[in-house]
């Protein structure tokens, strides 16, 4: 007795002891306390039968028992399993074996019921059975076998297995569970004792996901009703079982053959692996339900529910009180009726209730022939034993059905909660938070209508989104001429819809929907989505329904009428082609005409009818998914309005992605392509990406996606395959593009080599919904979308319809093809559903044939229409029919509503899956980021009309953006390393050490440099993230390294034979200047020496010095050769004259028109056009072509890059400056333009083009020519050489005057040269310091295209003269190269003259380590000499040899009287160290700061290195609007590419037969309707869109779509219009220009660059 009421009276008869009291607590205690629930206290004394082994055993044996069969299945019921568990790819979720062990049956169990595979339920493992021998004669028939007294465990019951799952799971997977056995057609648990508390629990929550469908017929109007409900609002008639007793007969079997014949709804103990054993099922209530098809075989005319009590009733009071108070029938099972047995009262009790009640006697036979008997007032008895079942089974319906018909008594699930007998499993607080926050929002809803909510409360995603949608498309496919205005109009209504969705913002419901998001815990949010789901169906279901239903009917009404139609054109078509001779039709079928004529104006009305009720249907369809699109369309007008308008009091939102983010992690399914405008959202898209790859980190997916005909099992497909949550539910099918992540296992994605499946569910092909409307187009986007995203696209295939094959086919072979002409590489696998029969082998081969050859033909169409050459399907994809098709069994065992999934099915998806993932882990997949950004690319170009021609693989394109960035690096190794070798041999060379340099040499010097670059370089490809992406460039860049190295090589080798070759040229000048040295050196010291002996104090030493020198230099330099200087300019005027006139040389050289050559605008004064044969010449073939004018530019530019290339290939350094080479430039000049009139002979060059191209050819050789030959006199001549020695024999002079030693003297001369190598050697190092430094930071730290970017901002940012800043510009456009170079020189500068405290302390320990070295050599040299007591001599020779490398050469020449003075190494070497310091001193205070350097002193200047490392690229330019292809490489392979396009008027493109400059750009033209001439000349005009078939440079462009605002340029044609008006001669139409260009600023022109991202 307790609070909660009383137990069982027991009455007890003698005394007690402890076997009794063992019978009392298992038949009346533990009953008594599973009623009283957690309300009873049990207690016990101390009394010996209490405390006996007996009764303590009994206590613990149920327990234990429990907790072993939790162990034995691996699970615990304190830690919940989650779905998480079962939906991992693990290597045991692909294998469909049995269970080899007990702790797997859980998993398999859970794996099959995920799969909807109704065999997960008959899941035990097996055991060995022994077949026992008792003899082999006829006596052991007669033996009786009986088992060892051995204990022997026992097989766990496979209603043990799934109790045992539910039990140990978390509410969600229970929830997952109840529907997948629903689904099934299994019962499902009502009532569930908790086996360890005694508890009931009423898990309602679990069955909230299931709906039920069923037809009724109303019989007055014979009319069938479609009825489709979540059954937990369902009301049905409720029919109880349970028994009383042990019974001989299966209650369960006797159920499922009332319910279904054909499947076992409840388990029962004639089931697969049943066995006595069973420890979970005592008490519980299974309930299942009846569901009539409207068909005559139906068992009951409507849906009824069947509830079952395991166990004996007598002692599970509590459930049999709550079935038997809430049926609409009672049925009892019990052996026999005995008046002596207690449970007679319960039995009496039931037969005095109004309920009607049904008896059954399992073990007493009854004569009476009738199968029912009544015994009251609808009370029925019926004997079991010796009938027949099948009988029984159908005079039992027969009973049940008067039963509920007679007094119809409702059961209703959520009534079941009201008793206080039970815990309801949603009263918990996670549950109830989520389900009082789902309320919210349902009462929010509770008056309106469910048609109007939409528009109402989600008005950004309605018809505003639509309109954004449909605008943006337009802006695609541009009409009007004024195409830029046209887009700028367009944009701006676009961002005006934008405005008007962020006006709207948060509306009341979003607001309660987006706050419980945020505010709920984890777990409270899924309860919260879930709740919000179920709430918001239950409040459109009945609208839905109503609309449904008169859709069907006007459906139906549409298909007669187009079958009566399609057979009338049939007839017509017929009879045409009998009477094509006489050209008349049949009487008859003339006759039917009008009233054919009516029937074709019905079928449009009703057509318009059906769209109208499609609208409708659009309307009033409301869910989950339509408040997460709202949450898109608002996070999308805020995000694209943040500049120019006011913060709302929404704030910042960039939460909402992260909400979403966090439900796609979750499991749920996330829309990618909203399906009722067609478009994909791409802001919101990106957006919950990259807060899924910050929450997971950039993880590989492998993507598997889906294509199908619409209600062809594909959502159902997915989600048996993966345990998802597609949505697959009638009525509402899959529009757009959903797509949700299934987790890799740790241990499988060693093997897969990828973390996640994200897998891709689509709306399907020929959707009813669209018809009437565009549906091939659609189709055909959604394919092309679909199959460009997936590693893998599953081509779903329903039924053998050669009809709806042959549409799906089309379409799908089309995508594939475009996939293959855009360069990704999809595979796909057929699978062909509702095969009838999958196991005959020869029909399998021929349905195989069959899609071979329909595949190929549909790729010959295709072929067509795309411009390809395939003529097969295995051209297009790689395609195996044997190994790609799978064939597929119905989904049903039966007819639904009752039949369950066909276990068939089931394998056939587990194959499918298995064959999925061994394909998948021979692909590359993609991560998070860049599948992101194959969304982005793949929308983008479908917005447009040539998906081909406009795709433009943003992936691709950043990879190999990256890949140039490690390239620059890897040919910066090379250079730098091939400028160390230079610089080393080079130093042997003026060493006079070589005299040779051969190839090989410097090939071995670079060997070590080389093979760090390609073990780096085959890391990157190898190791990087992308290699997958990389792959296909790596033997381009392999083969560029290479080539690169080589002419590294050569080019080293050239200038080291020039070197060579000058050395040689100048020995006997070297001889006679030693000689010259040695002269000097002696004048000098006797100079000194004679002051000295005059003892004259007063005397200026320095005066003295200078009083003689010139006197001495003049004497030597006497006999020496002369360098004479060289008069280059009038060389040049001399030269010109004998090719030219000279009045016309002269006349054009003074009046500096000549310089101007390159950047003229129109070349018309410069040419004439030739006369025709037969009469005059038009006016309009008077003035040059646009296309002449480019011609004539690319001439200019050619010859100046020849000119380049020859004067720097003369040998003005060794040889010294000769006119010949000017003459040879001329010459070259006047040869390459008579080449260039011989291929366009209807051009006449006047003589002023030749002059003033030589004029300004020759002009730029002369600075190069003078530069190199004042270097090449520096050398040479003998004067400029000794005024450079001046101050050393000063020095030597004032040393000896002072007294000095020989070995000082020596040691001073020393020291002086040293001084000059250490600075050269300054020099060098510094040139190579400053280029890396350089490169390590913008404009040169990226690749090409970075580095234009710089350069555009540095022409938008100049200062000064509006005129000059446009002749910059000019240069830019017109001669790209030449800018570039001007710029990196400009660079340079700017660097050299800015503070650079690294730099001064890297030539600070330059200086220092070169000190040290001398000091070693030094050192060295001193010990080598005293050890074989050399002279000073060897000496010098043993020190330079040791500084060759470092320095070069060191040595200075002796006199034989310094030699014979010189004796003293210690002496010698103390002083060149003190005097070294000194040098050291000197230098760093001469080079404080990087300004101090001398820029004719490098060697190879560091703008120079620059140059030649950055510009050996790609130099072609648009042929629409002269934009350079930004690609790194110079005779690159592929198309030419550029990141910035712009308007085609700045080349001067101008409109025909006007004088109008075209304002348009060609990245907005060619997605226009507008067309071109490729030439002036030409008469065929080429679409825009389709560009590349007007051939030859147009042809290898790729030119792709870009909306954006490309501000800069459309700035600088505002900013500069009457410059480039002038420059051209021509005007723009000032309406063409958009009058938002105007309001550009510089720096929105420079921010729209996108500088900052890159730095």
């Amino acid at each position: 007795m307790s609070a909660a009421g009383t137990g069982e009276l027991r009455f007890i008869e003698g005394h007690m002891n402890s076997n009794m009291y063992r019978d009392f607590l298992k038949q009346s205690m533990i009953p008594s306390l599973r009623k009283l629930r957690r309300m009873a206290v049990f207690q016990l004394d101390n009394d010996p039968k209490h405390t006996s082994k007996m009764t303590t055993a009994l206590l613990k044996e149920r327990e234990s028992r429990l907790i072993d069969l939790l162990s034995r299945l691996g699970l615990h019921h304190q830690h919940k399993l989650t779905a998480a568990h079962f939906l991992e790819i693990t290597p045991s979720s692909l294998h469909n074996e049995e269970p080899s062990e007990e702790k797997e049956l859980a998993h398999i169990f859970m794996k099959r019921l995920l799969t909807t595979d109704y065999r997960a339920r008959n899941i035990f493992v097996k055991a060995e059975r022994l077949i026992p021998k008792f003899g082999k004669d006829f006596g052991a028939l007669f033996k009786k076998h009986t088992e060892s007294k051995g204990k022997k465990q026992v097989l766990i019951h496979p209603m043990d297995v799934q109790m045992a799952v539910f039990l140990c799971a978390d509410p969600f997977l229970q929830q997952t569970m109840v529907t997948k056995l629903s689904q099934c057609q299994y019962s499902v648990p009502l009532l569930v004792p908790n086996p360890f508390s005694g508890e009931i629990r009423f898990p309602l929550w679990t069955m909230r996901q299931i709906s039920k469908s069923w037809k009724t017929t109303d019989v007055p109007e014979k009319k069938v009703i479609s009825k489709t409900l979540p059954i937990w609002k369902a009301q049905t008639p409720m029919v109880a079982f349970f028994r009383i007793g042990s019974i001989s007969s299966s209650k369960s079997q006797l159920m499922n053959r009332l319910i279904n014949e054909k499947h076992s709804t409840f388990f029962h103990r004639n089931c697969r692996g049943s066995s006595r054993d069973r420890l979970l099922m005592d008490g519980v209530v299974e309930i299942a339900w009846y569901c009539p098809s409207g068909k005559s075989t139906d068992h009951f005319t409507d849906c009824v529910a069947f509830c079952n009590l395991h166990g004996d009733s007598s002692r599970n009071v509590t459930q049999r009180k709550i079935l038997t108070e809430m049926a609409s029938v009672n049925v009892v099972l019990l052996p026999n009726l005995d008046e002596n047995d207690n449970n007679m009262v319960i039995l009496q009790n039931l037969f005095e209730s109004s309920t009607p009640l049904i008896v059954i006697l399992t073990d007493e036979e009854d004569d009476n022939e009738d199968t029912v008997c009544e015994i009251g007032d609808r009370k029925y008895k019926l004997a079991l034993k010796g009938r027949n079942q099948s009988e029984v089974s159908v005079a039992l319906r027969e009973v049940i059905k008067n039963c509920i018909f007679q007094q119809p008594v409702t059961f209703k699930l959520e009534n079941v909660a009201e008793n206080e007998e039970v815990r309801l499993d949603e009263k918990h607080e996670g549950c109830e938070r989520g389900k009082e926050a789902a309320w919210q929002v349902r009462r929010f809803l509770q008056t309106e209508d469910p048609s109007t909510v939409k528009d109402k409360y989600l008005p950004c995603q309605g018809k505003l989104w639509r309109e954004w949608c449909q605008k943006n498309k337009d802006l695609q496919r541009l009409q009007s001429h004024n195409i830029e205005a046209e887009k700028s109009k367009k944009q701006e209504e676009l961002r005006e819809i934008r405005k008007k969705q962020q006006r709207y913002g948060f509306s009341e419901l979003m607001g309660l929907f987006v706050g419980s998001l945020r505010s709920l815990s984890d777990s409270e949010k899924m309860y919260f989505l879930k709740w919000t789901a179920i709430l918001l169906d239950d409040f459109t279901s009945e609208k839905l329904s109503t609309i449904h239903q008169e859709y069907d009917q006007k459906w139906a009404e549409v298909l007669t009428l187009k079958k009566k139609h399609d057979k009338f054109e049939e007839q017509k078509a017929k009879q045409t082609n009998l009477e094509q001779n006489s050209g008349k039709l049949t009487n008859e079928l003339s006759k039917n005409l009008p009233l054919e004529q009516d029937k074709i104006d019905k079928l449009k009305a009703e057509q318009s009818n059906l769209e109208q009720i499609s609208n409708k249907l659009y309307a009033a369809t409301f869910g989950l998914e339509h408040m997460l699109r709202e949450m898109g369309q608002i996070y999308e007008a805020s995000v694209s309005e943040k500049q120019g308008m006011q913060k709302k009091e929404d704030g910042d939102l960039s939460y909402l992605p992260r909400l979403a983010a966090h439900l796609m992690i979750s499991g749920h399914p996330m829309e990618l392509m909203d399906g009722d405008a067609a478009h994909v959202p791409l802001v919101w898209v990106s957006a919950v990406f990259d807060e899924v790859v910050n929450k997971l980190g950039d993880q590989r997916v492998f993507v598997l996606s889906v294509l199908g005909i619409q209600s062809s099992g594909k959502s159902t497909m997915l989600n048996a395959m993966f345990g998802l949550q597609f949505a697959v539910s009638a009525g509402r099918c899959t529009r757009g593009a959903f797509m949700q992540l299934v987790k890799v296992s740790e241990e499988k994605k060693k093997e897969l080599k990828f973390d996640y499946i994200l897998v891709v569910d689509t709306e399907g092909l020929r959707a009813l919904e669209l018809a009437g409307k565009n549906t091939i187009h659609h189709d055909n986007e959604l394919a092309t979308f679909v199959v460009g995203l997936g590693n893998m696209t599953l081509i779903n295939i329903f039924g053998e319809n050669p009809s709806d094959m042959q549409d799906i086919l089309q379409i799908v072979v089309q995508a594939f093809m475009r996939m293959k002409q855009v360069k990704l590489n999809p595979s796909c696998m057929f699978v062909h559903q509702n095969v009838t029969d999958i196991a005959a082998g020869d029909k399998i081969m021929e349905g195989r044939r069959r899609l071979q050859d329909k595949l190929d033909e549909m790729t010959k169409l295709a072929a067509k229409d795309e411009v390809h050459d395939a003529e097969s399907f295995s051209d297009v994809i790689a395609f195996d029919v044997q190994n790609d098709v799978k064939y597929f069994a119905q989904l049903w065992e039966g007819s639904p509503p009752m039949a369950p999934p066909n276990p068939c099915y089931s394998e056939n998806v587990q194959e499918l899956k298995q064959g999925i993932l061994s394909r998948a882990s021979k692909t590359n997949a993609m991560k998070l980021s860049q599948f992101q950004q194959r969304v982005k690319d793949l929308w983008n170009a479908l917005l447009n009309e040539n998906f081909v021609f406009s795709f433009r693989n943003t992936l691709e394109i950043s990879v190999y953006r990256k890949l140039e960035e490690e390239y620059e690096k890897w040919t910066w190794s090379l250079r730098s390393a091939m400028i160390s070798t230079e610089n080393k041999m080079l130093n042997r060379i003026a060493s006079g050490k070589v005299e040779t340099v051969e190839r090989q040499e410097l090939m071995k010097e670079m060997a070590v440099t080389l093979k760090d670059v390609q073990i780096a370089f085959k890391a990157y490809f190898e190791e990087d993230s992308e290699k997958e992406t990389l792959i296909q460039w790596k033997n381009r860049f392999q083969t560029q390294i290479q080539n690169l190295h080589d002419d590294l090589v050569n080019e080293t080798k050239r200038k080291l034979d020039d070197n060579i070759q000058q050395k040689s040229i100048r020995k006997n000048l070297d001889k006679e200047l030693v000689n010259y040295e040695e002269k000097l050196f002696e004048k000098s010291k006797e100079l000194a020496l004679k002051l000295k002996e005059n003892g004259n104090e007063n005397v200026d030493p320095k005066s003295e010095f200078d009083s003689v020198w010139e006197k001495w230099v003049s004497e030597l330099a006497e006999h020496a050769p002369k360098v004479k200087d060289a008069d280059i300019t009038n060389d040049v005027i001399n030269i010109l004259e004998k090719f030219y006139e000279s009045s016309l040389v002269v006349h054009r050289k003074e009046s500096n028109k000549y310089r101007m050559i390159s950047t003229v605008a129109d070349y018309q004064n410069y040419v004439s056009v030739k006369k025709k044969i037969f009469g005059p010449i038009p006016s309009w073939e008077k003035s040059l072509k646009p296309e002449d004018q480019k011609s004539i530019l690319a001439l200019i530019s050619k010859i100046i890059q020849q000119t380049t290339e020859k004067v720097n290939s003369f040998p003005v350094s060794v040889q010294g400056y000769n006119a010949g080479y000017i003459q040879n430039i001329v010459r070259d000049v006047k040869q390459i333009i008579t080449d260039f009139r011989s291929k366009c002979d209807f051009l006449e060059f006047k003589k002023e083009f030749f002059v003033d191209l030589s004029l300004y050819v020759c002009e730029q050789a002369e600075v190069r020519f003078a530069e190199l030959h004042r270097k090449y006199k520096e050398t040479n001549d003998p004067l400029i050489y000794f005024k450079k020695k001046k101050p050393e024999y000063f020095k030597v002079f004032e040393n000896y005057w002072k007294g000095a030693t020989s070995a000082a003297v020596l040691g001073d001369r020393i020291c002086s040269k040293l001084k000059e190598t250490i600075l050269q050697s300054v020099y060098n190092m510094t040139a190579t310091f400053i280029c890396g430094q350089m490169r390590g930071k913008p404009p040169f730290n990226g690749n090409r295209g970075d580095l234009e970017k710089h350069i555009l901002k540095s022409l938008a940012e100049q200062e000064g003269d509006k005129d000059e800043k446009f002749k910059n510009f000019l240069t830019y456009i017109l001669q790209p190269k030449t800018h570039f170079q001007n710029f990196i020189k400009q660079k340079v500068k700017e660097h050299m003259a800015a503070e650079n405290p690294q730099a001064v302390y890297a030539i600070k320990e330059h200086i220092e380590h070169k000190q040290k070295s001398v000091i070693i050599g030094a050192e060295m040299a001193k010990d080598e000499v005293k050890l074989i007591n050399g002279d000073v001599n060897m000496w010098l020779d043993v020190f330079s040899s040791s500084l060759v490398d470092e320095l070069g050469d060191t040595r200075v020449h002796l006199s034989d009287e310094v030699s014979k003075d010189v004796t003293d190494y210690d002496v010698l070497v103390d002083f060149i160290k003190k005097e070294l310091c000194n040098v050291v001193e000197e230098l760093k205070g001469s080079l404080s700061k990087l300004s101090d350097l001398k820029m004719e002193m490098f060697r190879e200047r560091p703008d120079e290195i620059m140059i030649k490392h950055f510009c050996r690229c790609c130099w072609v330019q648009c042929p629409f609007c002269g934009a350079i292809c930004t690609n790194s490489q110079e005779d690159h392979t592929g198309d030419h590419h550029a990141d910035f396009h712009r308007s085609s008027g700045l080349t001067g493109w101008h409109h025909s037969c006007t004088e109008e400059l075209c304002v348009n750009f060609c990245t907005t033209e060619v997605v226009s309707n507008n067309r071109f001439r490729p030439s002036h000349s030409s008469e065929k005009y080429v679409p825009y869109k389709e560009y590349r078939t007007a051939g030859g440079e147009y042809a290898k462009w790729s030119i792709s779509a870009d909306l954006s605002k490309l501000a800069y340029w459309q700035w600088f044609i505002c900013k500069f219009q009457e410059n480039i008006e002038m420059y051209y001669n021509k005007t723009f139409n000032a309406q063409e220009i958009p009058a938002e260009w105007r309001e550009f600023t510089q720096s929105d022109a420079t921010e729209s660059l996108g500088i900052n991202q890159y730095i």
